[in-house]
């Protein structure tokens, strides 16, 4: 699989796409998707993202780098602690990937140990992909494996690794993210709703990879997931701009975390979805890293903002795309959260 990632840093076990997908447009797809059609059998049209708001980028990336690489810092210790430094990272395409990269980074610099890490697919409602999981099990142990993604949003990818690793034995479904204001894992760099710069784009922070695809005409039965190489945008590319951004930012020594709020993320999710009559859960999409998700990809219905967050600067990127995609943004009380993306159900449009 192509990508402008160094060899070094990940192996991506995915099958090269790339030409072989039409893309269609974010209303294309959501109405294929809301018909019954699932995303992964899709690609979108990658958003090329305006000046103003590749300086909002730029701003977040600068104020936020330094509590990713605590995030990082302290998730990579805990990583340690908890499973040594026989770890086999296997970040969760895409998202996961700069965060896999970093965590390596960091375990190389702080401890001096070079940890594999790989990158796979798994899909709501399809599962993990079993022939990265063969091939990840012919060569290292079941309990050497460590799932690491971005962040958790209402912790629908845990539920989903739970059910993908029960025909693994001795795989574990600990998932390892910088972020987790859902408070269900324990290996999290913060449970606070944080801004991951890298949230704010899409595969121009990336490798300039699209997300994972599955479709039985293109992904044959001995493939990996596939996913497609965005080449042409090779002059927009800001990948490593990001890991060195984030590296530059590193600590040995890292403070504690804040505590995490009481309860969960997820019961939050169900009160939202009752307060602004949705009925699918899948249509609320909590946190900045997801609701980000929602304006890059999806249509959006509204943006809620924490009332009590709406001056943070973590949000500008999340005001600013809402503004580009003239969509309503409501201030609303919430405990986990900094934002909430509500997807638009378009049989009600």
């Amino acid at each position: 699989m192509r990508s402008s990632y160094k060899a070094e840093d990940v192996t991506l076990l995915l099958k090269d796409i790339t030409g072989m997908v039409k893309p269609q447009s974010t209303q294309e797809r959501e109405k294929q998707i809301q018909a019954g059609i699932h995303y992964c059998e899709m690609l979108p049209v990658e958003y090329v993202p305006s000046e103003t708001y590749m300086q909002v980028y730029r701003e977040a990336l600068a104020a936020y780098a330094k509590p990713t690489a605590l995030a990082v810092g302290r998730l990579s210790d805990k990583i340690m602690e908890a499973r040594g430094k026989d770890v086999a990272l296997v970040s969760l395409a895409r998202a996961g990937i700069p965060i896999g990269i970093l965590i390596k980074h960091y375990i190389r610099k702080k401890y001096g140990v070079e940890v594999p890490h790989y990158s796979i697919s798994i899909i709501r409602g399809r599962g993990i992909d079993g022939n990265a999981m063969r091939y990840l099990l012919d060569r290292h142990r079941p309990g050497q494996l460590l799932f690491v993604d971005g962040w958790i949003g209402k912790g629908a990818i845990l539920r989903e690794l739970e059910k993908a690793v029960e025909k693994y034995e001795g795989v574990s479904p600990e998932i390892a993210v910088a972020a987790d204001p859902a408070n269900i894992t324990r290996l999290c760099g913060t449970h606070q709703d944080i801004l991951i710069p890298s949230s704010c784009l899409n595969s121009t922070v990336s490798g300039l990879i699209s997300r994972t695809f599955l479709r039985e005409d293109i992904i044959g039965a001995d493939d990996f997931h596939g996913a497609a190489y965005y080449g042409e945008l090779g002059e927009s590319d800001l990948s490593y701009e990001f890991i060195k951004a984030i590296e530059e930012c590193f600590e040995m020594e890292n403070p504690p975390e804040e505590p995490a709020p009481m309860g969960y993320g997820i019961d939050e999710v169900k009160r939202l979805a009752d307060a602004f009559g949705v009925t699918d859960l899948n249509l609320v999409k909590p946190g900045i890293g997801e609701t980000t998700r929602v304006l890059l990809r999806r249509v959006p219905w509204k943006i809620l903002i924490n009332e009590k967050e709406k001056d943070d600067p973590a949000l500008a990127p999340v005001v600013r795309l809402a503004l580009e995609k003239e969509v309503a943004v409501e201030y609303y009380p919430m405990k986990h959260y900094k934002c909430c993306g509500i997807i638009k159900k378009l049989a009600d449009a």
